[in-house]
């Protein structure tokens, strides 16, 4: 049986995280399972000579996106292009699931389709941003539809950042990094 992506990205921050511990626990930090992870792995020599403390040798920064699409093989390239570029990628098939993970869980950013069935877009934004208010600008949406009226309209009130489909994967890369920076 294969495994979700997300479930083995968490798996292997999980096993990297177990070591971590046993090697130096006094050295790691961690939020969550999604959220930004900060590891700092010990010199070798910690371990034989614990009273002589070395700098970390490496800081592992992962931001935690949430990407919320109907299309499924869409959503499912968007993790996998993401994962690629040192993302932890989590997916939402609609709106009403969005929800529950952005209850459940903290992230840096999320891009999220416009035109969803039983949630749209726009009412996920809105219900998102009143349970997490930080995440009202870390929005990137994707649509299809961008000349829609009321979808203009809402792209324009709410001076959201988007991307109109088909976007060149590197175009959305770019997007995210600068959102996060």
């Amino acid at each position: 049986m294969q495994r979700h992506p997300f479930q083995v990205l968490r798996s292997q921050f999980r096993d990297q995280t177990s070591e971590i511990r046993r090697h130096n626990h006094n050295q790691k930090q961690a939020k969550t399972a999604v959220g930004t992870i900060s590891a700092r792995l010990a010199h070798a020599t910690m371990e034989t000579q614990p009273d002589r403390a070395q700098p970390p040798l490496h800081t592992l920064e992962l931001k935690a996106i949430l990407v919320v699409d109907d299309d499924k093989q869409l959503a499912s390239a968007l993790q996998w292009i993401l994962a690629d570029e040192n993302f932890l990628v989590d997916i939402a098939f609609d709106g009403e699931e969005g929800l529950l993970k952005v209850k459940v869980n903290e992230y840096d950013a999320v891009i999220c389709d416009l035109m969803m069935p039983r949630l749209r877009g726009d009412e996920f934004y809105f219900k998102a941003k009143e349970m997490r208010p930080g995440l009202a600008d870390r929005f990137i949406f994707i649509t299809g539809f961008a000349t829609d009226p009321k979808i203009n309209d809402f792209l324009n009130e709410e001076e959201v950042k988007y991307l109109v489909k088909p976007f060149p994967v590197q175009g959305l890369i770019t997007c995210v990094k600068e959102l996060l920076s």
